[in-house]
């Protein structure tokens, strides 16, 4: 059994630590494995509120924008199909920026005695909310059998814009769970901003509801672009392109802030947690 030995010595860290990340690859599964274990650990009915809270809001949802303000889906699919495939990429999204701004607090014991590249820890908690999405994901198929929905054949480019969710919630979240090191405000902020952010994202309706001179501001929200596109893939809502381009972009823009302020503290993670 071939063994791996790690030397630390000055600067090594700083050079290496691209190839750090591969050589702790183990500690990110040890990491996730044991969050997926721990995460409903003591609840009552225990993975079934990955399924519940979804469920719960889609259904508000459509009740409110379907039946109240009269919107429709422009595909033709059923309105809470349109809901709930909207729900998918934004109810990862929340869960993973949640997860991972208090990952570093969370694991303070292990941040500071074993070096690691700290990035592993953000990245480990966002496989968990994966999960859930995973078993929501299930749920939609069934809603589709219900109302005997074909979904579009354009389905098969999903992982693309599931990669597009995890990196804005990963660029994001890097960037968040440095300053929650620093700043322990943002414990109470982000429930807040993810509060506030499921009603500027096109959750419950349609994008194209939108006015045309309002659409490429509201897609500077990185997420708009994701949940268009999901929608896009399964039930062939239409895609404005330019939306996409810009949310992409922005996507990008997050990830490299992120990862640019998360490796300028990371040095200082061990003396302020």
């Amino acid at each position: 059994m071939q063994s791996t030995r790690i030397i630390i010595e000055p600067g090594r860290s700083e050079k290496n630590y691209w190839r750090d990340l591969w050589l702790f690859r183990e500690l990110f599964y040890i990491l996730s494995w044991r969050d997926i274990k721990v995460r409903y650990k003591q609840t009552v009915i225990g993975a079934a509120w990955s399924i519940i809270r979804p469920l719960l809001t889609t259904i508000i949802f459509t009740i409110v924008f379907s039946r109240v303000a009269k919107l429709g889906s422009v595909s033709g699919a059923p309105y809470s199909i349109l809901v709930f495939a909207g729900m998918l990429p934004w109810q990862f999204f929340a869960n993973s920026l949640s997860e991972a701004s208090n990952s570093l607090i969370g694991n303070a014991n292990l941040v500071s005695k074993v070096y690691f590249p700290r990035m592993i820890i953000p990245a480990s908690s966002i496989i968990t909310s994966f999960v859930d999405f995973a078993i929501s994901f299930l749920i939609l198929l069934g809603m589709m059998v219900f109302y005997q929905y074909m979904p579009s054949t354009k389905i098969v480019l999903l992982p693309i814009f599931i990669l597009l969710a995890f990196i804005a919630a990963f660029g994001i979240g890097l960037y968040i769970t440095a300053l929650n090191v620093k700043y322990r405000d943002f414990r109470y902020i982000i429930p807040f901003i993810v509060q506030i952010g499921l009603y500027i994202t096109p959750v419950g309706f349609s994008s194209t509801v939108v006015p045309e001179k309002w659409r490429f501001w509201y897609s500077l929200n990185p997420m708009v672009g994701v949940v268009d596109g999901f929608r896009w893939c399964i039930i062939s809502e239409p895609l404005y392109w330019p939306s996409l381009v810009t949310s992409f972009s922005m996507t990008l823009l997050f990830l490299v802030i992120g990862i640019f302020y998360f490796r300028r503290t990371e040095r200082s993670f061990a003396d302020n947690i």
